[in-house]
């Protein structure tokens, strides 16, 4: 009976130990699981905070797309076309004397006087200019002024490629037929410097140029130390005038008598076609010239305009 008792004690304690034991492992699992579930639940949340964030910012940084309403341009005449077209191929035609500058404010001073011997050494730039003109001559849709700059830079440039062809020479009419032979290159054939004065330059209405274009010789128009451009043109040809008339090695003006270059005898219907010879004197000096001024002229003086 006591034996019973001891086996059915021993039982119970058994059944207890196993139940206490089966609940701490419970327990601990859940409590696993519990720790297990938050740590999920802790990275889903910073993972969607982190494409939240992301989103955001992608928002914030990305300008707001704006509705651009693109109006229709005007569509233009053939006309209109063609004319664009025209001043286009007139821009890429003009020539360009920046060369020529180059050179003229190289080697030719504030007088207009020139370094013909060291213009030697740059004889092939000049040469390469005057070839350039000729690949470059005048259209009929150039304006006046842009024939001007062409043909008056092209006699001057000519005319020191002569004297230095030449060189060295006391005066340009020592070299033979200066004027009146063929052998500058144009668009038009071959010219002499006499055909670009007189059958070109003196036909386009504008008697300044007889200032503007230099003769390599002392009493000649200076040799201005720049090239002359269309847009400059008036500018250069009114300075060239003034210039020329006032300046006492070529011209002595006052009151009662003035004594003026022969280029004013030479080509005096140039300068008469408005009115008289004082009548065009006039606009260009400060001297009040009388109407009935005597005139007469200065000897000319042939010598070659070099820098001393």
């Amino acid at each position: 009976m006591v034996k019973l008792l001891f086996v059915l004690l021993g039982s119970f304690w058994l059944s207890c130990g196993n139940t206490a034991e089966a609940v701490q492992n419970e327990t601990a699992s859940s409590e696993e699981k519990t720790e297990t579930i938050q740590a999920m639940t802790s990275d889903t949340i910073t993972e969607e905070a982190s494409v939240i964030s992301s989103e955001e910012i992608i928002q914030r940084e990305q300008p707001t797309e704006e509705v651009v309403i693109e109006k229709e341009e005007p569509i233009e005449s053939n006309e209109l076309l063609k004319e664009k077209t025209k001043v286009i191929e007139n821009m890429i035609s003009l020539p360009n004397h920046e060369q020529w500058n180059k050179l003229l404010t190289t080697y030719v001073n504030d007088k207009g006087d020139v370094d013909y011997k060291s213009f030697l050494n740059d004889i092939s730039a000049l040469e390469e200019y005057l070839d350039h003109l000729a690949k470059n001559s005048p259209k009929k849709d150039w304006s006046k002024n842009e024939k001007l700059a062409y043909y008056i830079n092209l006699y001057n440039a000519a005319t020191v490629k002569l004297i230095l062809d030449n060189y060295p020479t006391k005066s340009i009419k020592d070299i033979k037929n200066p004027w009146g032979k063929d052998w500058v290159k144009t668009g038009e054939g071959v010219l002499s410097l006499g055909d670009i004065e007189h059958k070109i330059l003196r036909k386009m209405n504008e008697p300044r140029i007889h200032f503007a274009i230099n003769c390599a010789s002392f009493s000649c128009p200076k040799l201005l130390n720049k090239a002359f451009t269309a847009t400059q043109m008036e500018a250069q040809l009114q300075k060239a005038t003034v210039d020329f008339v006032n300046d006492s090695s070529r011209n002595i003006i006052s009151t009662e008598k003035m004594l003026l270059s022969n280029i004013f005898k030479w080509y005096k219907k140039d300068f008469t076609e408005n009115g008289s010879l004082t009548d065009y004197i006039k606009p260009y000096t400060e001297v009040n010239i009388d109407v009935d001024t005597d005139i007469d002229y200065l000897k000319y003086d042939w010598n070659l305009n070099e820098a001393q």
